[in-house]
């Protein structure tokens, strides 16, 4: 499997020969340093409604005739455009062919900003987790830290997280190490941080707590690949 940081929260699962990506944000993101149409996928996973998770949605989406995956209200939303969608809520799990992967919860909000500044409902927002190749990748959307982590990281043997650490909008570091811990992933990854200048972080130092509370982290440039595989970490 190989794993792929697009910056702020964008990540890209490559197995068995296909990919999914989650929450195409690039035009929006001076960090980015792929473009839109340089993403080639089979699906698209959004976790919420917000500009920042579902800007290049439309175009990656249409570009590659790949579905989008979302809650049933922001995938309604997105069908509306003419594009392929598959509606899904809460615990439950769409089987890709090449992964399957569960709706988790997130706290958070989710509207969808239109073209005229009106706000529309966007669903409840979410979290997935990932599975393939014996492999289980947690990405946490944006969320605060929850009891109920403590649950999912019991019910699943999480190889991976993707947390984010930018607070104002999400849980910060030190949640973010808690998060960590309750969830009991081998390996930490931080998303959704130095994007925009409220949300800047040391992710480096956050990384470095991780370790010391003995779990592996690692920090991704966008653009940044890795490649895993099951029992590897």
């Amino acid at each position: 499997m190989e794993i792929i940081y697009h910056g702020h929260s964008c990540v890209q699962i490559v197995t068995n020969g296909k990919s999914l990506v989650i929450d195409p944000f690039l035009r929006g993101n001076e960090l980015a340093v792929t473009k839109p149409e340089d993403i080639k996928t089979n699906a698209v996973l959004l976790t919420h409604g917000h500009t920042d998770h579902i800007l290049d949605a439309p175009q990656v989406a249409r570009d590659n005739d790949a579905p989008i995956v979302a809650v049933v209200e922001l995938a309604s939303y997105m069908e509306g455009k003419g594009l392929k969608t598959i509606g899904m809520n809460l615990g439950g799990t769409v089987d890709l062919d090449f992964a399957k992967a569960t709706m988790i919860q997130a706290f958070h909000s989710s509207g969808i900003t239109t073209d005229d500044g009106q706000t529309i409902y966007g669903g409840v927002p979410a979290g997935y987790i990932i599975r393939a190749e014996g492999l289980t990748v947690l990405h946490a959307g944006d969320t605060a830290l929850f009891g109920d982590m403590k649950m999912i990281g019991e019910r699943f043997d999480i190889d991976v997280a993707f947390l984010p650490i930018g607070d104002h909008f999400t849980m910060g570091p030190e949640d973010a190490l808690v998060a960590a811990k309750w969830l009991s992933a081998k390996l930490v990854i931080p998303v959704h941080y130095n994007s925009f200048p409220i949300i800047r972080q040391d992710a480096d130092a956050f990384a470095a707590k991780v370790q010391a509370q003995g779990q592996n982290a690692q920090v991704l440039a966008p653009g940044e690949k890795i490649e895993l595989q099951a029992g590897s970490i």
